[in-house]
C-alpha cells in the first residue's frame, strides 16, 4: 500500500492523545477518597456513566469484528440483539436492585457475606482472569491487526507500541481514578462512532450513493435465516440471542466493571436508567457497525485494485476496516478514524484497569493487610501502585495473545468470554438460591469452568463456540444447587437479611 497515515492524521491522534492526559490529570486534582477514585464519589450522572459502560464493553474487537462477521456471514450476525429487552428487565428490575442494596466497593465482597472468605477471593479470581486476558487480547488486536499492518511497520515493534499504548492509558487512569475513566469513555464514545459514521459516509459518496454498496441479493456465504435452536449452527435468531442475553446477564450480574458502574450512581432509578442508556447506544452501534461491513464489502469489490496482494475480501473481512482508513479516507479524516480504534482500545484498558484495581485493593490488599487502615490519601496513592502494576501485568500478557488461533470474534468467545458463565454461577448461588453452600460453589463453578473448556477447545457434542457461555451457565447452576443439598458446611443467612 502506498498510502500511510500523514503529518495532518498524527496531529490529530496526538492531539487526542493530549486530551485524554488532561481529563486525568483534571480529575485527580478533585480526588481525596478511595470512595472519589474508585466509585467517582456514588453520585456520577448516569447518561454519562451509561456512555461509559457502552465505550468500555464496545472494544477493539467488537468496533473491528462487528463489520467482518456481516462481511463473512450476513445479517444473522446482528440476531442478538433480539434478546436485549428481555436483557433490560432481567438486569433493570432483578439485578441492578439486588447490588444497590448493598452497599460495597467490590462486588465480590457480597460472596464473602453468603458463602465464605474462600468463594470470595475465587470470584475475584476468576475476574481478575478475566479481564487481564479481555485487556491483553484488546492491545494486541489493536497493535497487531491494525496499527502495524496501517503503519507498515515491522512487527518487532509490537511491544514497545503496546507499552507506549499501556502506558498512555495507565497514566489517566491510575491518576483520576473512575471519574477520569467515565468522562475519558464519554469523549472515547463519540470518537470511535464518528469514525465510523466518517467511514460510512465517504464509502457512499465515493461510490455514488447508498444503492452501490447495498445488496440486492443474498450472497452465497451468507448464514441462511434460521429461527429456532441448533447445537451445531453458530447462526440461528434464538441460538444468537439465547448467547447474547447469557454474555450481558452474567456481566451485568458478576462483572465488577457493571456493578462499579450501579454503585457509581445515587440510586437504583439512576443506576437502571444508566444501564438502559448503555443498551440503547449498544443496540445502535451493533446495527451501525454491520451495516458498515455491507458498505467496505461494496467498496473492495468495487475497487479490488485496493486490495493488497494475497489479499481476500471474505478471509480477511477483519482487516477490511483498517484498511480502508489508510487507502480510502482522506488526511485528517484518517488519523480521527485511527484516534476512534485507539479510543476503543483505551476505553476498555482503562475501565478494566479501574475495575481490577478495585478488586486487587479491597479483596485481596485491604481484606489481609495487617497494621490498620491508612489514610485516606494513603490509600488513594495505593490504588494509583495498583493500577501501574496491573497495567505492566496487561502488557507483558498482551505479548502471548496472538497464540490462539481464529478471527476476532473466535478470539474473544475462546479466551475472553471463558470465564463469564461460571463467574456469574457464583452471584447466582448468593443470591438467588437460598440453601446454596461453599461446597456447592466450588462445585458447581468446578463444573461450569470444565464444560466451557470443553466446548471452546474440544467441541463437546458437537457443539460450536457460541454455546460455550449457555452450557457452562446451565451446568454450574444445576450442579451448584444439587450439591448444595449436601448437609456441609452451611453459612450463616446474613446476607439474607440484608436482601430482605
Amino acid at each position: 500500500m502506498s498510502h500511510r497515515l500523514h503529518t495532518l492524521d498524527w496531529c490529530v491522534i496526538g492531539t487526542y492523545l493530549v486530551a485524554m492526559l488532561l481529563v486525568g490529570w483534571y480529575f485527580s486534582r478533585r480526588t481525596q477518597t478511595t470512595d472519589d477514585y474508585l466509585l467517582g464519589g456514588r453520585q456520577m450522572n448516569p447518561w454519562a456513566v451509561g456512555l461509559s459502560l457502552f465505550a468500555t464493553l464496545l472494544s477493539t474487537l467488537t468496533y473491528l469484528s462487528m463489520p467482518g462477521e456481516m462481511i463473512k456471514h450476513g445479517p444473522m450476525v446482528i440476531a442478538m440483539i433480539a434478546s436485549f429487552p428481555l436483557i433490560a428487565w432481567i438486569v433493570g428490575w432483578y439485578i441492578i436492585p439486588r447490588f444497590m442494596k448493598l452497599q460495597v466497593t467490590s462486588a465480590y465482597e457480597i460472596l464473602e457475606d453468603r458463602l465464605g472468605i474462600g468463594i470470595r477471593l475465587l470470584g475475584s479470581a476468576l475476574f481478575l482472569s478475566l479481564r487481564l486476558l479481555w485487556m491483553a487480547v484488546v492491545i494486541y488486536a489493536t497493535v497487531e491487526k491494525v496499527l502495524i499492518p496501517m503503519l507498515g511497520w515491522d512487527e518487532r515493534f509490537v511491544p514497545y507500541i503496546s507499552a507506549v499504548l499501556g502506558f498512555i492509558t495507565v497514566i489517566y487512569t491510575s491518576m483520576g481514578g473512575l471519574r477520569a475513566v467515565v468522562y475519558t469513555d464519554v469523549v472515547q464514545t463519540f470518537i470511535l462512532l464518528g469514525g465510523a459514521i466518517l467511514t460510512m459516509v465517504t464509502i457512499t459518496y465515493s461510490l455514488g450513493g447508498v444503492q452501490h454498496w447495498w445488496p440486492n441479493e443474498w450472497a452465497s456465504n451468507w448464514a441462511p435465516i434460521k429461527i429456532w435452536f441448533s447445537p451445531t449452527s453458530s447462526r440461528t435468531i434464538a441460538g444468537a440471542a439465547l448467547s447474547g442475553l447469557v454474555w450481558y446477564v452474567c456481566t451485568a450480574g458478576s462483572d465488577q466493571m457493571a456493578v462499579q458502574r450501579y454503585l457509581a450512581t445515587r440510586d437504583v432509578s439512576a443506576a437502571r436508567k444508566m444501564y438502559f442508556v448503555s443498551l440503547a447506544v449498544a443496540v445502535s452501534s451493533t446495527t451501525f457497525l454491520a451495516v458498515l461491513g455491507l458498505a467496505l464489502h461494496g467498496y473492495f469489490t468495487a475497487n479490488a485494485q485496493m486490495l493488497p496482494e494475497g489479499f481476500s475480501i471474505q478471509s480477511d473481512a477483519d482487516k477490511l476496516f483498517p484498511l480502508y482508513i489508510i487507502v480510502g479516507l482522506p488526511t485528517g479524516v484518517s488519523g480521527l478514524v485511527v484516534a476512534g480504534l485507539l479510543a476503543a482500545a483505551m476505553s476498555s484498558l482503562s475501565s478494566g484497569l479501574n475495575s481490577s484495581c478495585s478488586v486487587v485493593t479491597v479483596d485481596f490488599l485491604d481484606r489481609f493487610r495487617a497494621g490498620g487502615t491508612e489514610s485516606e490519601a494513603g490509600n488513594v496513592r495505593l490504588s494509583r501502585h495498583v493500577s501501574w502494576m496491573i497495567g505492566v501485568v496487561v502488557i507483558f500478557l498482551s505479548m502471548f495473545a496472538g497464540s490462539v488461533e481464529g478471527n476476532l470474534l473466535t478470539v474473544t468467545y475462546k479466551v475472553v468470554n471463558l470465564f463469564v458463565a461460571p463467574l456469574f454461577v457464583l452471584f447466582f448461588l448468593a443470591l438467588w438460591v437460598s440453601w446454596a453452600t461453599p461446597l456447592g460453589a466450588w462445585l458447581g463453578v468446578t463444573a461450569s469452568i470444565a464444560v466451557a473448556v470443553g466446548i471452546s477447545f474440544y467441541q463437546w457434542f458437537g457443539m460450536n463456540i457460541f454455546w460455550i457461555m449457555p452450557g457452562s451457565l446451565i451446568t454450574g447452576i444445576a450442579v451448584g444447587s444439587m450439591t448444595s443439598l449436601i448437609p456441609f458446611n452451611r453459612p450463616a443467612p446474613q446476607l439474607d437479611k440484608e436482601l430482605a
